[in-house]
């Protein structure tokens, strides 16, 4: 006959949270944190873009700057409202030449916003929305579409 041991006889060996090893187990920070996340586009220095006709350097900055890791609505909100008056400012003719100047993240961004942009339709927008997607997704294929679905930061 066996006999139980001391160690094992009561629950003294069950204090260890063995979740906390899982990989897979996620949790999110709590507040800030200290967290380099960025607080959104300077509406400023896009809008002086806008006026002086640099809307490529416009695009890239406000994709550049985008609160991804942010958690106040209200940033990610104002950077979509900037970012899809920056969209809306390009010509269709356009969009070619500003997708070769971005490299693949900037491209994912961008697909976030358009997104995004479906979600809260303004006057006029879902047109060149289209556009703009039919655009990114021949220059990117699928593969952004996939990341900006299965992403957890969002836009």
């Amino acid at each position: 006959m066996s006999r139980n041991n001391e160690d094992t006889s009561g629950s003294g060996f069950r204090k260890i949270d063995v979740d906390q090893y899982n990989e897979n187990n996620f949790k999110e920070e709590d507040g800030d944190g200290g967290s380099t996340a960025p607080t959104g586009p300077d509406e400023n220095e896009i809008l002086t873009l806008l006026t002086q006709g640099k809307n490529v350097e416009a695009l890239i900055s406000v994709l550049k700057s985008a609160p991804l890791g942010c958690r106040n609505q209200q940033t990610k909100d104002s950077a979509r409202n900037l970012t899809l008056k920056v969209l809306l400012s390009i010509k269709s003719s356009q969009i070619d030449d500003c997708l070769t100047q971005l490299d693949r993240d900037l491209i994912d961004v961008l697909m976030k916003y358009i997104y995004r942009g479906f979600e809260i339709p303004s006057e006029g927008s879902s047109g060149h929305l289209l556009a703009w997607h039919e655009k990114v997704y021949n220059v990117s294929g699928i593969g952004s579409i996939v990341r900006v679905f299965s992403d957890s930061k969002r836009a």
